[in-house]
């Protein structure tokens, strides 16, 4: 493979998820999300709610990230906050399964986890807003009144919980090697890029 390993950090509604697990599926390769938690759940012996929860109330500040980052940057879990204890132990957890194969990872930071490996693609998925708003009122089971509420309340907690652990801007197209619009290409275009990507 060129590349062993793509992160994905996705939009809303851009249907990021359904195309990491119809790659996996295709390259017959391990896709991590959700899994991230729940390894990261039972390594510290705190609940999946209470780590949602800190992605739910991570901090965009600009000094918290700063603060975040100096007392992390051993990479002992003991050194720094709760909320940093987690976020290292998702780390680990990341190039834990990146060192057992090649493999897709879904949002958590998996990029910075991996900065400095080779073979590493970083990846982002967007679409227009028409597209999203429909993919999340057909598809994900919101009430149409609450769909641009939803929207921007997990983009919003994506952006922050990405910019407090690597004081980058989540949106900010030029920091990924590759940026996918699954309203144009239709998620299986998307699949099939990446799968080329990657043989």
């Amino acid at each position: 493979m060129r590349y062993r390993y793509l992160t994905i950090e996705r939009e809303y509604g851009s249907g990021g998820t359904e195309i990491a697990a119809a790659l996996s599926k295709a390259l017959e390769i391990p896709c991590y999300g959700h899994e991230i938690l729940e390894m990261t759940s039972e390594r510290l012996g705190i609940s999946e709610e209470k780590l949602a929860k800190y992605e739910e109330t991570a901090t965009n500040s600009f000094l918290f990230s700063v603060f975040m980052m100096s007392n992390s940057a051993s990479g002992n879990a003991d050194a720094v906050a709760g909320e940093g204890q987690i976020y290292l132990v998702e780390q680990a957890v990341i190039r834990d399964l990146a060192a057992q194969s090649p493999a897709i990872f879904i949002g958590h930071c998996a990029s910075e986890a991996l900065r400095g490996v080779k073979g590493v693609a970083n990846v982002f998925i967007r679409a227009d807003k028409a597209y999203k708003m429909a993919r999340i009122l057909n598809g994900y089971g919101v009430d149409e009144k609450n769909v641009e509420s939803t929207r921007k309340y997990f983009d919003k907690k994506r952006a922050n919980y990405y910019y407090a652990n690597t004081a980058r801007r989540w949106d900010d197209l030029g920091g990924y090697d590759l940026v996918l619009d699954s309203g144009k290409l239709g998620t299986d275009g998307c699949a099939a890029a990446l799968a080329g990507l990657m043989k």
